[in-house]
């Protein structure tokens, strides 16, 4: 585990001697099948995570059963919605779940706070990459809040498309994806296919002009 994570996250090489010991001592690697729930909405937070390798979806559901996807956990990344949990001492606001196998390193609540207290770097380690996601955090609330859906879905439309051309999605896994209805996917949906610029099928699409989503997927509402 020393030489993945240290690979992975080569800010914690630079731990002093005996916080090192503290974190090899108390952390420990941790593998996951995809599909599996690794927190829950309202669930205690009893660890913090580092990704070694994989995608952890994290979304939340209103009380109407509408999802938003608030972001994704992936190698090298640490949770930011677990890091402040267990400093906030408060339980989970959203559920995780693995998208795919998800290697991992678990590091105890405990001990998470220890390190936290007594080790300078480790401090620079977890809040600097805090601040990372909460600036992705701040953009995703701006682009739901005045973000227009035609410019959203297309430029993720034209993120996805290449190289094979062919995006495997319903129109609710996008909704999702976007934090807005199915309905609206659809009818947007509809209107760039009338343009050409894809075609549709059952649970996938086509994409015929990627240049005009990217165009359109640049433009700053």
């Amino acid at each position: 585990m020393v030489l993945d994570i240290h690979a992975i996250f080569p800010h914690l090489a630079g731990l002093d001697p005996e916080s090192a010991k503290a974190f090899q001592a108390a952390a420990h690697p941790v593998t996951v099948a995809a599909g599996t729930v690794l927190f829950r909405d309202g669930a205690e937070c009893s660890n913090y995570v580092l990704v070694l390798d994989g995608s952890i979806r994290v979304h939340k559901t209103s009380e109407g059963g509408r999802e938003i996807v608030l972001y994704r956990v992936e190698r090298g990344q640490s949770c930011v919605l677990t890091t402040n949990c267990l400093i906030a001492n408060e339980p989970y606001g959203a559920e995780g779940v693995a998208e795919t196998p998800v290697e991992l390193v678990i590091l105890p609540a405990a001990a998470f706070r220890t390190l936290l207290a007594r080790s300078e770097r480790f401090r620079d380690f977890v809040f600097s990459a805090y601040a990372a996601r909460i600036s992705d955090l701040l953009l995703l609330i701006e682009e739901v809040a005045f973000g227009r859906i035609d410019v959203r879905l297309a430029g993720w439309l034209a993120e996805r498309a290449r190289p094979e051309g062919r995006i495997k999605a319903t129109h609710q896994d996008i909704a999702v994806e976007l934090g807005t209805a199915r309905e609206v996917v659809s009818r947007q949906l509809k209107d760039f296919e009338r343009r050409s610029w894809l075609s549709l099928a059952r649970g996938s699409m086509e994409i015929l002009n990627v240049p005009a989503l990217e165009k359109l997927g640049r433009v700053i509402s």
